[in-house]
Order: structure tokens, then C-alpha cells, then sequence
């Protein structure tokens, strides 16, 4: 098997890293420009692919500023001006971009991810207590549950079987989005109606939003074929039904989470519209399962390629947890096996590019961005940043065990976000993360169909392709 990885100089040959006394393993990322190519050439790229886009000095830089079109694009790279942009000056720059406004607004109308000001705050109060911290504890048991039954689906399919790793993680975590938050049963059908609609929708939805680029007005609207559309349609019938289904649970005495989004009222008390119900259900959904889905998949691949990483999580997994199912109280004792993801999640953020809009004149590293200038924060750079982290390509989960290992302060590890803006769900993502692995992990070893070429393409978010092959292998222990 052949795994492509380019050369950390950006040359235009790839092919398989070199051996190294220390086993170190890169995995594969897209080529760096050496020189940047025309804007047109970049947009072009960045409908197939936002991390194709990059070139090697932006990964060095600390804040860059460059004029696309009618606006003034700003790039935060250092976690001192992460902070100036995402904290400090939240208040102008809470909003999020044209291209991410308008990519999302058919699937999340004016949910929490893509509103702001007044409607952001008042949302936010009310979802984030369904998906706060303080609940997860109450949420793994049916977090524990739910990863078990993939692993006795697993144990059917017997030693060699096929799988697609992205799918049967996407499978997974929309489940147990939809039994913790929502107090029901998903099952397979409802599950993959949501997983196909989510890829689907990723596939067609425009990457780029020109009409923002070249100034014209925001109530112009954008145009929506069927491919868009369907895939929005297989979702909302899904969320339909389940919140239909809420007031059968109510009446039979079946507590849900989801209930306090429809039984919430404003200031005036006045309960959310339905289409404000739907649209906030989208917004769980879609991050509750897509981005840890995309992390798990990453993990599994990772693990694949790294037999000294793999070892060590298997040896903590058999001495800590001695077979038996991991409880909420052991997550805090597997150190290792939340290395492993949080390496991952640098490796490979599930949101690649956050991206803000200035509503009104603002100053970022002592420079002055004038209103409407797009603002980026941008995982996938500052996460590899060698100005920031040592050999920042190198899958090393040991880097954030060891206390001497170099690595920035939260402002430079962004994968959730960071600021008032932060995601809510991350320690409910964490938890999950973490239970899957160590429940999975123990009983089996996932690898990469032979031929399998990996390459991360990130269109709203960053993904191991469109499908991850691997084979399923149960572990003697």
C-alpha cells in the first residue's frame, strides 16, 4: 500500500516518507505553493478543495492581509492575534463570513452556527445548557450503550470484513446525537438518511461566494438546484419527525433534552417558531455528529498508519480498562487515548477555516481592517505552524503528554473554535470521541484496504474523502 504525502518543502514529487531512526510518521497533506498562483487559479482550488489554497509562507506568518477583489481578506496566525480577533474584539467580529452564512443558511436557517447579534445571543442561551459540560456525565451511559451495539455489529461481520470507516463513525455519532439530545432511537434507516444527506449536501453546496467577493448586495439570492435541495429534504424529514415525536415522549414521561429547545420561551416569553425549533435541531445535529464522525474516521486512519501509536493506545487500553466496558469515570484515566485525539483534531480539524466579518472598522496586530474585511482564523495553518509546534507534520500524540514538548497556549490550538464563540458541545464531543476509541479499539484493529490512497479534502468541513475503506480485525489480547 502506498500512502501520498507530500514533502514538507513543498516540492512536486510525493511519494512515501522516508524512514527515520524514530519511526516518526507524516501523514498526507495537500501541496504548499511555493510561489501563490493567480486569485482566479485559487478560487478554482478552493471549490474543490479549501486546503489547496495554502502556500508555504502562510504557514509561517504571523498576520497577513490581501485585497481579493472588493475585500480585504486578513489571516490571524499567532495566538496573540487569535485572541485580538475571536476575544478581544468579538463584538465586531461575531459574524460569520458570506461563503459560510450563505453555504449553510439552506440546511441551518438562522440557527446558533451561522447567526448573530441579537438572535446569536438569545439562542445560545438556550441551547447551550441542552449540550453544556455539566450534562455529559448523565449522557455517557447512552453514549457507552449505543458505541457497544457498534461493537457487537462489528464482531458480527467477522475477521477481514469490509467497512467504510467514515460511514459507520457518521452512523455512530448520529445515533448517539439522536438518543442523548433527542431521547430517541435513531436506527439505521433514519441514521443513514442523515449521514447521506450531510455528504450529499457537502458535495453540491457552493464553496466559494463570488456575489460577497465582487460586493453585491447580500439579499441577492443565491441560486439552489435539486442537489442542493434533496439532500436538505432528507434531513428536515428526519428532524421533522422527531420533533413530532416529542410531545408522545412527553405525555408518556419520557424526559428528553431536546425539550427544553421547544418548551423554551424569550424574554416576552414567547415560545421559538418551528422553523427556529428546526433550524437549532439542524445546528445539534450537524455538529453533534459530523465533526466528531470526521475525527473518528481521521483517528482510525492514523492508527492504521502508525503501528508505535496504535501499540501504545492498545497497552493502555488493556492495562487500564483490563477488557472490561470503559464508565465516564475512566475517560479522565486514558490520558493517551485523548492524546490520540487531540493530535488528531490538529492534525485534521473538522473546521478547517473560521472565518468572521468585520461590521464595522476594527484593529488586529496594531493594523486597521476597514468594515466588511473578511477575518480568518484557520486551524489548519496555525495547528501546523513550525513557528508553533515541533515538527508540526508529525502524527505525535506523546506532544501533549509531555510537559517539556513544545505547543502554544489555547490560542493556538483552535479546533472547537475559541472566544464567546467557542463550540458548546466540546466536551460532549471529547467524551464521545474518547469512549469510542476505547471501547472500539479494544476489541479491534481497523486497516486501510490495500491500493487506498488518503488524501483530506475540506469543503465545509475536512474529511478523509468521500469514503475511508478499512478492514476489520479483532484483536486478540
Amino acid at each position: 500500500m502506498t500512502v501520498i504525502v507530500p514533502k514538507p518543502e513543498g516540492a512536486k514529487k510525493v511519494g512515501k516518507p522516508k524512514a527515520s531512526p524514530v519511526k516518526e510518521y507524516v501523514p498526507p497533506y495537500p501541496f504548499r505553493h511555493e510561489q501563490m498562483p493567480p486569485v482566479w487559479t485559487l478560487i478554482g482550488l478552493a471549490k474543490r478543495n479549501f486546503l489547496s489554497i495554502w502556500g508555504l509562507d502562510d504557514f509561517q506568518s504571523r498576520l497577513r492581509s490581501k485585497r481579493i477583489f472588493t475585500r480585504d481578506l486578513v489571516i490571524c496566525n499567532r495566538p496573540d492575534v487569535v485572541r485580538e480577533a475571536f476575544q478581544a474584539n468579538h463584538e465586531v467580529l461575531q459574524r460569520k463570513s458570506p461563503q459560510m452564512r450563505h453555504a449553510l443558511e439552506p440546511l441551518l436557517g438562522d440557527g446558533l452556527f451561522i447567526s448573530d447579534t441579537e438572535t446569536w445571543a438569545k439562542r445560545r442561551k438556550i441551547v447551550a445548557p441542552i449540550i453544556h459540560g455539566s450534562r455529559v456525565k448523565g449522557f455517557a451511559p447512552i453514549m457507552i450503550d449505543t458505541i457497544d451495539e457498534k461493537r457487537a455489529d462489528w464482531e458480527k461481520l467477522g475477521d477481514g470484513a469490509e467497512v467504510d470507516a467514515l460511514a459507520e463513525m457518521a452512523h455512530l455519532t448520529a445515533e448517539i446525537i439522536s438518543r442523548t439530545i433527542f431521547g430517541r432511537q435513531l436506527g439505521k434507516d433514519y441514521a443513514a438518511e442523515v449521514v447521506q444527506g450531510f455528504s450529499e449536501y457537502q458535495r453540491h453546496i457552493d464553496q466559494i461566494d463570488l456575489f460577497s467577493l465582487f460586493g453585491l448586495p447580500e439579499w441577492l439570492p443565491r441560486i439552489r438546484g435539486r442537489s442542493v435541495k434533496k439532500p436538505v429534504k432528507r434531513i428536515m424529514t428526519v428532524l421533522d419527525e422527531i420533533i413530532d415525536s416529542y410531545d408522545a415522549q412527553k405525555q408518556k414521561g419520557e424526559a428528553s433534552v431536546i425539550g427544553g429547545l421547544l418548551e423554551a420561551r424569550d424574554d416576552e416569553g414567547n415560545p421559538l417558531s418551528r422553523d427556529a425549533i428546526r433550524s437549532e435541531a439542524a445546528v445539534i445535529f450537524m455538529a453533534g455528529h459530523e465533526t466528531t464522525a470526521n475525527t473518528l474516521a481521521w483517528a482510525w486512519f492514523l492508527l492504521s498508519q502508525c503501528d508505535r501509536t496504535r501499540e501504545k493506545l492498545q497497552n493502555e487500553l488493556d492495562t487500564v480498562l483490563a477488557g472490561r466496558t470503559p464508565t465516564f469515570k475512566d475517560v479522565a484515566n486514558l490520558p493517551y487515548t485523548k492524546a490520540v485525539v487531540e493530535e488528531t483534531l490538529r492534525l485534521y480539524p473538522p473546521v478547517p477555516i473560521l472565518a468572521r466579518e468585520a461590521m464595522a472598522d476594527t484593529t488586529i496586530g496594531g493594523k486597521r481592517f476597514a468594515k466588511g474585511s473578511l477575518v480568518m482564523v484557520v486551524p489548519w495553518l496555525i495547528h501546523r505552524s513550525p513557528k508553533l509546534w515541533a515538527k508540526p507534520d508529525v502524527f505525535d500524540p506523546q506532544r501533549f503528554l509531555d510537559p517539556k514538548a513544545k505547543k502554544p497556549n489555547k490560542y493556538g490550538y483552535v479546533p472547537f473554535s475559541i472566544g464567546p464563540r467557542i463550540c458548546a458541545g466540546l466536551q460532549f464531543g471529547m467524551t464521545e470521541a474518547i469512549l469510542s476509541l476505547a471501547i472500539l479499539a479494544q476489541n479491534f484493529d481497523l486497516k486501510l484496504k490495500e491500493g487506498t490512497d488518503v488524501q483530506p479534502v475540506a469543503r465545509l468541513t475536512l474529511r478523509p474523502g468521500d469514503h475511508l475503506p478499512m478492514t476489520l480485525h479483532p484483536r486478540r489480547t
